[in-house]
């Protein structure tokens, strides 16, 4: 993290410390140069903010449109699964229908041929 640099205090401590004073200023002023350049201004920080605010507010819109997308596939999805299984249930049904309708017969001319063994059952006695 870098901080706001003090450039007269430095000095201060410079020319307590022996060195001329215009030394100490010229010292205090290539420091401040150097580190002032690294600091971060609240106008700095505000327009990175911004930035990153747009940055999110796109990201934010690029997901739901994708969320929609998906929404669109899934429902597709789900109506075209339901379609094949309409179609398979009234095959199913067709099918059934017809295998009751051979049991039906079958078990009416087993009820015949029942019928008739009883018939003749009955004359030979």
């Amino acid at each position: 993290m870098v901080y706001a640099f003090d450039t007269l205090g430095y000095s201060k401590r410079l020319r307590d410390g022996g060195v001329a004073p215009e030394q100490a200023e010229a010292h205090a002023e290539a420091a401040r140069d150097f580190i002032m350049v690294e600091l971060v201004t609240k106008a700095d920080l505000a327009a990175a903010v911004d930035r990153i605010d747009l940055t999110i507010d796109g990201l934010r819109t690029e997901m739901e449109l994708r969320f929609d997308g998906l929404r669109r596939e899934a429902d597709a999805f789900r109506r075209d699964v339901d379609a094949k299984i309409e179609k398979l249930e009234s095959k199913l049904e067709g099918k059934i229908e017809k295998l009751s309708l051979q049991l039906t017969v079958r078990l009416g001319a087993l009820m015949v041929a029942g019928l008739g063994a009883l018939a003749v059952i009955l004359r030979l006695h």
